[in-house]
């Protein structure tokens, strides 16, 4: 939802903006962002009400931009080290909890410097421009209590101000005055029993629990009465052929800022429709006023532009405009209005049973189903926000394909939710798992009091946007009859239009009963023939979770192939140069916590298939050939079996500091092995290759029908002979699914052999690819020794032969164009052997020996060349990253030279 907030300098642009309707002016939003002192109070002895006077000093403060973090802003000033280098993070004062432990269940140690609370301090102007209006203060984010004081005057308490998923808003009218006016915020951080912001095993915690104003504040305007929280929500009678038609609800809170009562009218227009609703208002009062489309027939739309998700059409967006006028009875005069951008569609959910004890929950959006297919996101570990990465974050998601984006409890800002509006990309949110947020037994009436304004803040911010998909009320556990009936009601009062979801697990309860979804891993290595092996067995038959294991069937809210090693480059930027080999406690350190506190399986796992490992070099390469089968072959699996299995979510899309567990890519944006396998798997028309049965398998993500199609299957032994091949002509309807023909038994295989697939359209265009490195030993699964986080390996692949292949020397040339603010650089390159190139890495850099061109969303790499082929690969990046180089383009890979 994007409410019209314009910077005071802006403010002789807005009516050129304004709709021809709505004339008047919005209201003026002053950001309090630069300038910011911050200090801790164990230094401070004065109060909050002289701190926050103009006469105090603030000497030897931390200088600051907020949003930030107390730990945030000491290591931007150089008081702290990097805490994402080597073991930098263990060296911090109040870092004493133990490596690999969930700190927000930890108390904080006495001696920390973040036991005592923290000031921040901002001293602003007041324009002039807001004389005679009401003036609101807003803060989006406080973690975890707060005192917050005005011009020598508290206006709110610590017992006020709690909750680090609340926003606050407060009229201070009264309190700020023309000129110079001092804020200061005393902040405390969230203990083990706060219901705070936690990483769970993803990541260490900085050892200020994120504690501070994490998320923006600011200053705003109105009249008597403030409009917030503009939303519409829609039902759309979808055909099959168009979009039939669309039947809107706009609801908004408006807040009567005045001691007396208030009438007025709130009207509203969505292009050329125009409505209006007269509203009293007592003293104080805020209320929601509600349009429906049964009582203003104008809101019943024809053929309305609806909003898709990226791969299924086109993420159309409208404009709603509101103002709210003032009657004191001699005419009407503005008090507030907003523009909010919304989309037109509708999603719904249905759960099935599947199987005994196994049930399914099938979303679709506008009357379509759609197999949703994520990744798990988390922010920055010290919540620091960047909009420019934000935005490349999106580019990669948009590149490989996913459709969806899952947020575990870290609600993320305005501008994320726009961007995913606007792109056209789904987002599953809920609360976290693993901390306070789900030790409701402990829970006393300030929690369920907190807990129940944090989801009110939180449904009113996100109900608008199209991006949102489901929310869920619990993750690893669904809450207890009593909160989860809390939780619905506030839901239902402000007319969450999207599916709510118990938990991430597969877990019934007594109120909505089952889920739909399961929550059952794995997190660690698992073979690549797990995803299509694992069968609908009863549950007291396996060790896993709730709804079986993790095989492609359901809806897996979060599961994984394991470790995500990044390329060597990474590595070397997080580990020190003398500890890069053999693996030791700074790689491990850099892995997970809990049951993930070292990457043994994986690494016996990548021992035993390719042989082991001699070097740090040798071992990330390695890293990305697992990682790129396991990725590509759990996405594939669950793709195969739409909609037997309905969705699965990547755990994790990327990290929050540098790691080697759990991305798709890594912290420093570099896109490897599971980068592109994910992409491969995730491509319109995508040829499968079934490690259950030695299947061929096409399966369409798109929804137009694609006829006069051709699939091509070739078997290549490692010395580049052919043993096999098939061509068969086939349509794929739109979003199918269809097995093709199942490989013969193949005489003479070489140890190690390759599969090709490719799909040809009716013109001969390739459109579709894949190529597997396969054994012919049998890779075996030991079914009776599962756990909630992996299966493992009874035997395993053998492709130690592939170290056979004999070297090769590819052809590289490459041209770089501008595309308006884009470099792009077409690379060409061939193979002229008779020997396969196998898993070729393509690498930008700026000039030769020069630093990578970071973030690049590649068409391909990590890519395998037949003898003689020639292929053509593009890389797109922001021109301002290549400064003043020259491209130049790097081929490393399994054998090439």
């Amino acid at each position: 939802m994007k409410m019209l907030r314009l910077l005071i300098p802006l403010f002789s642009l807005t009516f050129a903006a304004a709709q021809p309707s709505f004339q008047p002016a919005p209201a003026l939003t002053l950001p309090l962002r630069e300038g910011w002192a911050l200090q801790s109070s164990a230094r401070v002895t004065a109060t909050g009400e002289a701190i926050s006077s103009a006469s105090f000093k603030p000497s030897n403060w931390i200088q600051a931009h907020v949003p930030t973090t107390v730990v945030a802003a000491q290591v931007k000033s150089g008081l702290l080290p990097d805490p994402f280098s080597a073991m930098n993070l263990r060296q911090y004062p109040g870092v004493s909890y133990p490596v690999g432990f969930n700190f927000s269940n930890i108390p904080m140690p006495p001696d920390s410097p973040y036991a005592a609370s923290w000031w921040y301090r901002k001293e602003f102007t007041l324009p002039h421009v807001y004389s005679g209006k009401t003036v609101w203060l807003n803060f989006r984010g406080i973690n975890y209590r707060a005192n917050i004081f005005l011009n020598g005057k508290q206006i709110a308490t610590s017992n006020d101000v709690a909750g680090a998923w609340r926003t606050y808003e407060f009229n201070i009218t009264s309190n700020v005055m023309p000129g110079t006016n001092v804020l200061a915020v005393q902040v405390w951080a969230p203990t083990e029993n706060s219901l705070a912001i936690t990483f769970v095993d993803w990541n260490p915690a900085p050892p200020d629990k994120n504690m501070g104003l994490w998320r923006e504040v600011y200053l705003t305007t109105s009249g008597p009465v403030a409009l917030r929280h503009p939303a519409v929500l829609s039902r759309v009678d979808a055909l099959a052929n168009d979009a039939g038609a669309a039947h809107l609800t706009v609801t908004a809170l408006v807040k009567n800022a005045s001691d007396h009562p208030v009438r007025g009218t709130l009207k509203g227009s969505i292009e050329k429709a125009e409505f209006e609703q007269p509203v009293e208002l007592a003293a104080g009062e805020s209320k929601d006023v509600v349009f429906s489309p049964e009582q203003y027939p104008q809101l019943n739309l024809s053929n309305p532009r609806l909003w898709w998700p990226a791969q299924m059409g086109t993420p159309n967006l409208y404009e709603l405009h509101l103002r709210f006028e003032v009657n004191d009875g001699k005419g009407s005069e503005l008090s507030d209005m907003s523009r909010t951008k919304f989309g037109i569609r509708e999603i719904t959910s249905e759960v099935a049973e599947q199987a005994p004890d196994r049930l399914q929950r099938l979303f679709k959006i506008n009357g379509k189903n759609i197999l949703i297919r994520g990744g798990g996101w988390s922010p920055d570990m010290m919540l620091r926000e960047n909009p420019e990465r934000l935005a490349d974050e999106f580019r990669y998601v948009r590149d490989m394909g996913l459709n969806t984006v899952r947020l575990e409890g870290k609600l993320e800002t305005e501008e994320f939710f726009e961007m995913a509006d606007q792109q056209g990309i789904l987002v599953m949110a809920g609360w976290c798992c693993c901390d306070f947020w789900e030790h409701w037994g402990s829970w006393k009436d300030e929690d369920f009091e907190i807990a129940k304004s944090s989801l009110r803040d939180q449904i009113y911010r996100m109900r608008s946007h199209p991006s949102m998909v489901m929310w869920l009320n619990g993750s690893d556990n669904p809450p207890p009859p009593d909160v989860e009936e809390m939780y619905l009601k506030i839901e239902s009062d402000l007319r969450w239009p999207n599916p709510v979801v118990s938990s991430a697990t597969a877990k019934p309860t007594t109120v909505t009963g089952g889920s739909g979804v399961k929550m059952s891993g794995p997190y660690e290595y698992v073979a690549p023939s797990y995803w299509a092996a694992d069968p609908h067995l009863h549950t007291d038959e396996k060790s896993c979770n709730a709804g079986g294991c993790g095989g492609a069937y359901g809806f897996n809210t979060e599961t994984s192939m394991g470790p995500a090693v990044p390329p060597i480059e990474s590595v070397e930027r997080m580990v020190p140069k003398e500890h890069l080999w053999p693996v030791d406690e700074y790689w491990n350190f850099h892995a997970g916590g809990g049951a993930f506190k070292t990457m043994q399986v994986f690494t016996d796992a990548l021992n035993a298939r390719y042989g082991k490992a001699s070097s740090a070099q040798d071992f990330t390469y390695k890293s990305q050939l697992m990682t790129y089968e396991g990725v590509r072959a759990m996405y594939e699996a669950y793709s195969r079996n739409k909609y037997t299995s309905t969705g699965v979510i990547q755990w994790m899309l990327n990290n929050a500091w540098p790691s080697m567990i759990w991305h798709l890519y890594d912290y420093y944006l570099r896109p490897a092995g599971g980068y592109f396998g994910a992409k491969k798997a995730m491509q319109a028309l995508d040829p499968v290759y079934g490690y259950d049965d030695h299947s061929v398998w096409l399966v369409s993500s798109q929804y137009a029908d694609a006829k006069g199609l051709k699939l091509e299957a070739r078997v290549f032994n490692l010395d580049g002979t052919q043993k096999f091949s098939k061509e068969t002509a086939l349509d794929a309807m739109a979003d199918s699914t269809a097995k093709v023909f199942e490989l013969p038994q193949i005489e003479g295989l070489s140890p190690a052999y390759f599969l090709d697939l490719r799909v040809s359209d009716s013109a001969g265009k390739l459109v579709g690819s894949n190529f597997y490195w396969l054994s012919t030993k049998p890779e075996t699964l030991d079914w009776s020794k599962s756990t909630w986080y992996t299966t493992p390996t009874a035997s395993y692949a053998d492709y130690t032969a592939l170290a056979q292949l004999p070297k090769v020397k590819l052809n590289v040339s490459s041209r770089t164009e501008k595309l308006e603010n884009d470099l792009v650089t077409h690379v060409t390159v061939e193979n002229p052997s008779k020997a396969i190139a196998f898993f070729a890495r393509l690498k930008l850099d700026k000039g030769k020996g020069g630093a990578e061109i970071l973030p690049v969303v590649w068409q391909d790499n990590y890519i395998s060349l037949l003898p003689g082929e020639k292929r053509e690969i593009t890389a797109t990046y922001r021109a301002s990253r290549l400064e003043a180089a020259k491209a130049e383009v790097e081929v490393s890979g399994w054998n090439v030279e």
